[in-house]
């Protein structure tokens, strides 16, 4: 398919509405269309867009993305992003892709462990990884003269890695720290249990880390198998943004990751189906302080029209813990609730997305005592997200999230990453003017119409951890998930 093609098919499946950006010869202004209305930019607006770095695009002939964003900086963030995570794995070599991530640093043919972290620490750049449901990342961060030999770094740990007996089994000792140290973490734990349970027996439902047995079994067979099937030249991009030029990145790329292979003849391995399922785990433990629990519904997936609003609705939620300044005057309905009412310690509101799927809803930590109360507060929020909110309440969710995602964007690493997410994402990286488009089009109607399609008497997925004897059974949960009137 033709690069425009591509654009202009990527462009339709992601938008809810038409959105153009049009300004003829000379024009003073510019006019952004949404829907049937029409949004005037006043001419310094205009320029203001049109002084936006531009994020360049180029595909190698192995179908591996080539994308950079230059704004000129002494350093960078160059980085391989890989559509392959944890979901792409089985109940036998669930843990793999985690695995190869921390075997990347232990050598290659040419650089052993030692010289590789002498190389980065003498450039006086960061090297790192990390490893998501859907995901892995590679990155480094330099100055930006030194952009070839991190590049030629990335390209040598991700194609020559020596996957060496003596460092695998080293390797296995560590990531069983890690998931140790992943157990103390309550919310990382609540989280895993909340997908365990929406989506069970499928991909999405596992960890990503995956279970001790599969650790002390993954084997160098096991590494090769994943990477032979999964690091293809259509499944990556080479994403940078700082002080980067795009000609040179391109250039580089094609030297280092051009001989990297492309789809096989019978076609890249289908994403694994998942299915959501509303229903519960509960882990009672009387002797910790505090519970802690999910509730969420399932939402839309990353390029669903519906995933822009139900980021509004989620802004609308917000987050609160006691530390916060403002008390009842907080913009957060659930916010004032929960300081006046002393129910709980902290909240926070998610929306996680993945590809054809996602989670929408709110991580609790609570007093044993206040737990009933504030799921019922919880749910009554979300019954008047969906038919009761109001135009300024929406309004101010907008502007807030409209902040929160330029605040996101400081600096050389979250543009980069921003740039690699969206490319496996959408094919494309969404300009700032358009995302801002597609949030400021939304109105107290489409909340209300959105959150009834997602939330109203759906079963929702829970996952509580801790005293949690007062947490209402499953069935009161479902009851609560829609409005009785009088």
């Amino acid at each position: 398919m033709a690069a425009s093609a591509a654009r202009s098919a990527a462009w339709r499946f992601l938008l809810p509405w038409s959105v153009r950006l049009v300004r003829a010869p000379g024009a003073a202004e510019r006019c952004v269309h949404v829907g049937t209305g029409k949004l005037r930019v006043s001419k310094a607006a205009t320029e203001v867009i049109l002084n936006v770095p531009e994020t360049r695009v180029s595909p190698l002939e192995n179908g591996l993305q080539v994308a950079s964003e230059d704004s000129g900086l002494s350093t960078c963030t160059v980085g391989l992003w890989i559509d392959a995570g944890s979901r792409y794995e089985n109940e036998k070599n669930n843990g793999t892709a985690h695995f190869l991530e921390h075997m990347a640093f232990k050598g290659t043919k040419k650089r052993s462990q030692l010289d590789l972290e002498l190389e980065i620490e003498n450039m006086g750049a960061h090297l790192n990884a990390y490893t998501s449901r859907e995901q892995t990342v590679y990155y480094a961060k330099a100055f930006s003269k030194d952009l070839p030999r991190a590049v030629e770094i990335l390209a040598d740990i991700i194609q020559n890695s020596t996957l060496g007996e003596a460092e695998i089994e080293r390797e296995r000792g560590v990531i069983l720290r890690e998931m140790q140290e992943v157990e103390t973490n309550l919310q990382e734990v609540v989280f895993d249990y909340l997908h365990a349970t929406a989506y069970q027996n499928t991909a999405l439902g596992r960890t990503i880390l995956g279970p001790t047995e599969n650790i002390k079994s993954i084997n160098r067979n096991d590494l090769v198998e994943y990477i032979t099937t999964h690091y293809k030249g259509p499944r990556m991009v080479l994403a940078a943004a700082g002080g980067v030029s795009h000609d040179e990145l391109l250039d580089l790329a094609k030297c280092h990751f051009g001989n990297l292979p492309s789809a096989p003849e019978g076609g890249l391995p289908p994403l694994p189906p998942c299915s959501f399922t509303g229903s519960e785990i509960r882990i009672r433990d009387d002797k910790m302080p505090l519970a802690h629990l999910a509730i969420a519904v399932e939402a839309a997936g990353w390029s669903d029209p519906d995933t822009i609003p139900l980021m509004v609705a989620n802004t609308l939620i917000g987050n609160w813990d006691r530390s916060f300044g403002g008390g009842v005057n907080l913009s957060s309905k659930l916010a004032q609730i929960a300081c006046h009412g002393n129910l709980c310690h902290s909240f926070q509101s998610f929306n996680t997305c993945y590809t054809d799927t996602g989670l929408w809803g709110l991580y609790l930590v609570c007093e044993p005592s206040t737990i009933q109360d504030m799921v019922h507060f919880v749910q009554r929020e979300w019954i008047r997200l969906c038919t009761s909110v109001t135009e300024n309440e929406v309004a101010r969710a907008k502007n807030l999230l409209k902040t929160n995602m330029l605040l996101q964007l400081d600096g050389s690493t979250p543009i980069c990453e921003d740039i690699g997410r969206q490319m496996l994402c959408y094919k494309r990286r969404i300009p700032i003017p358009e995302l801002e488009a597609r949030i400021e089009a939304i109105d107290a109607q489409t909340i209300r119409e959105i959150c009834t399609k997602y939330i109203y008497d759906k079963h929702p997925a829970v996952a509580a951890v801790g005293p949690i004897e007062q947490l209402p059974e499953y069935s009161k949960i479902c009851s609560g998930m829609y409005w009785l009137r009088e």
